[in-house]
């Protein structure tokens, strides 16, 4: 008897060791961050707006939290996303502005920490702003850019961009072979961003409202996305973040876009979270930052947030009723300083107010005042004191003795596809963050802002006569201007009146000696004018102030050859192919020196890998034909130029 109770105590054991019958354990949650480019809160069905139909957006917020005061630190793409996914200020990463910063790989983002977590990570990216050149890859294990820079050479980078249909589709294959395992996704849709461009149907249902049409054709890509997390059941255990990286002025204080000022219009955007489980709406009033995202999501994870993230987990204002703590923000704006040498802008956003620190400063009453259209600095001295002791504080607070981001490290590719757009060096400002109250005020200068921006439009559409009059008019109230008389330059170059053009170089290195740009520019601009003696002097000059410019390698070594100097046009032809590897051009006429010289071996070996590099050049075929034919590979030598041939237009 006492054995059978014996066999009956250890049989009910054994039930309770039965693997089957163990309480099932969640797994953790997956998560998914979508960033809709230049996206005003304003301008969505959930947040009021009766002109829009955005229906998968809403019936995201009716499912999770709708935050009503959201406001990016940085009103430009590249940073305002590195707040996103570092928890960090711009005062810590460095990445102020779109100007040849890289995200230090020391910093973590939330990719690389949930990559450590075991995470399978995919990012598929709308625009070459966020080329993976500038860091935001880290601990992605597949990042979707693949953007051709060598391609639209009068285009904007910023019209490097794919349609939101082709993101999605992307980001949805992805996820087809990663759903089984718990993934962190990142669908980054570029399209309400200027130029408003949006497909059919939507630019005739919005033929009037283009920005609004580009938002709609967004909310169809993200609603295609949540249908398929609900289609294979992952929906309820997914952490969902929607949200605007910053807005679009769309005329407001004279400012179409975005990026010279730091307006609410620019700063307020929407963010949406959907947490696992929870299914129904919740708005939150509190003011957040984009900040605040990072740790928001690690904790609501239960993974350790990294010690030099600054910004706030929102968890408890998700999950609870409790009122968060009165809130500072900090928001700023470098672009006038880094490319206008007119001052930045810096603020501080209260639930009250808003003050920004300027060479004329303003504060705002936005619950009088939402607009900010009275600068009311005058009449509350007391206010606008207070908060320009918050504004320096958080200023202290999150600053870092050094600036994380990487002032190089960009590979040659990408800095030529900037240099061709005036981007990455296009600068005529301060590199300094330090304040200096004497500069222009960006509100006595958005005129002729808007008046060089329509002339950069005018450039890269080819219409350089039209941008050239708009630069002179805009240099009378900018004489002094370097990017005015860089733009110049360039303008008088492609028009091909290089005297006028070695003129506004000249004067551009008259104010900013260093500026390599402008240098190599200069340089180019010396050779067509016949001058080859300062063409090479200027371009050996261009190489010191900056190695990686193959570019300029190159050009040099064609001047070299203008002047029948052989030995040195190989040297500077070799130099450029050292800078950069994979550079077919120099290659090639590398090889076709070699060859001229009679070193038929060092020749093939060049061109073979021109060919390599580029395989529809119908030149760098060619000149390998000839080379083989020069070897005694007759056959071979055929077949290349029958390639060539192939190539050639008709």
């Amino acid at each position: 008897m006492a054995s059978s109770r014996l066999l009956a105590t250890f049989w009910i054991a054994g039930l309770i060791l039965v693997p089957g019958l163990k309480a099932a354990v969640k797994p953790q949650a997956n998560v998914v961050v979508i960033t809709i480019d230049t996206l005003r809160a304003d301008h969505l069905g959930c947040y009021g707006y009766k002109q829009i139909r955005t229906p998968n957006i809403d019936a995201l917020a009716a499912e999770g939290a709708r935050l009503e005061r959201a406001y990016t630190p940085v009103p430009v793409t590249l940073p305002a996303h590195t707040a996103i996914f570092t928890g960090t200020y711009p005062t810590l990463s460095g990445m102020h502005d779109f100007s040849g910063n890289k995200l230090n790989p020391s910093q973590p983002t939330l990719a690389s920490v949930l990559k450590q977590q075991g995470y399978a990570t995919g990012a598929v990216i709308g625009s070459a702003v966020l080329d993976s050149r500038f860091g935001l890859n880290q601990g992605f294990d597949f990042y979707y850019d693949h953007f051709d820079f060598s391609r639209l050479q009068e285009s904007n980078l910023e019209e490097m961009e794919r349609p939101g249909n082709v993101v999605a589709d992307v980001a949805l294959d992805w996820l087809g072979k990663n759903h089984k395992s718990k993934f962190l996704l990142w669908m980054h849709l570029y399209d309400p961003h200027y130029p408003y461009r949006p497909p059919a149907p939507y630019s005739e249902q919005y033929k009037d409202r283009l920005y609004d049409g580009e938002i709609a054709f967004a909310d169809a890509q993200v609603g295609r996305l949540i249908t398929y997390l609900k289609a294979k059941g992952l929906y309820g255990n997914t952490l969902i973040v929607l949200t605007g990286d910053h807005g679009e002025s769309l005329g407001e204080h004279g400012e179409r876009t975005h990026g010279f000022f730091i307006y609410n219009a620019t700063l307020h955007v929407p963010v949406i979270v959907h947490l696992p489980g929870a299914a129904a709406a919740k708005t939150v009033p509190e003011l957040v930052s984009l900040t605040d995202l990072m740790p928001t999501v690690l904790q609501a994870l239960k993974v350790e947030v990294p010690a030099k993230v600054q910004g706030h987990s929102l968890l408890a204002l998700l999950t609870t009723k409790k009122d968060g703590d009165p809130r500072n923000l900090y928001a700023e704006t470098f672009l006038p300083r880094l490319h206008f040498n007119w001052s930045e802008l810096r603020s501080v956003e209260t639930e009250k107010y808003q003050f920004i620190e300027a060479p004329k400063p303003e504060l705002y009453d936005l619950a009088a005042d939402p607009g900010e259209t009275r600068n009311l600095y005058a009449e509350k001295k007391a206010v606008s004191g207070e908060l320009q002791a918050r504004l320096g504080a958080l200023v202290r607070e999150y600053s870092a003795d050094q600036e994380l981001a990487q002032k190089t490290g960009l590979d040659p590719a990408l800095m030529e596809r900037l240099k061709s757009l005036g981007y990455a060096g296009f600068s005529g400002g301060s590199g300094s963050t330090a304040t200096d109250k004497s500069l222009p005020d960006p509100k006595d200068r958005i005129q002729v802002y808007e008046l060089i921006s329509d002339a950069i439009a005018d450039s890269q559409h080819g219409e350089y006569q039209n941008s050239t009059e708009k630069l002179t008019a805009a240099l009378k109230t900018e004489p002094a201007s370097v990017p005015i008389h860089y733009l110049l330059g360039l303008n008088y170059y492609r028009l091909r009146e290089y005297a006028k053009a070695v003129e506004e170089f000249e004067r551009v290195l008259q104010l900013s000696p260093d500026y390599e740009l402008a240098t190599f520019q200069l340089g180019l601009a010396y050779a067509r004018t016949g001058d080859f003696d300062q063409a090479i002097q200027t371009l050996k000059h261009a190489l010191e102030l900056d190695g990686t410019n193959f570019s300029a390698a190159y050009n040099l070594g064609a001047v070299y050859l203008k002047k029948e100097m052989i030995p040195e046009a190989a040297s500077a032809f070799r130099q450029s192919t050292t800078i950069y590897p994979d550079y077919a051009v120099g290659h090639r006429a590398l090889g076709e020196l070699l060859l001229y010289q009679g070193e038929v071996d060092g020749s093939l070996a060049e061109l073979r890998r021109a060919v390599e590099l580029e395989p529809r050049d119908p030149s760098s075929h060619a000149s390998l034909a000839k080379a083989l034919a020069a070897k005694g590979l007759n056959a071979e030598a055929d077949e290349e130029m029958h390639k060539a041939q192939q190539g050639r237009p008709q």
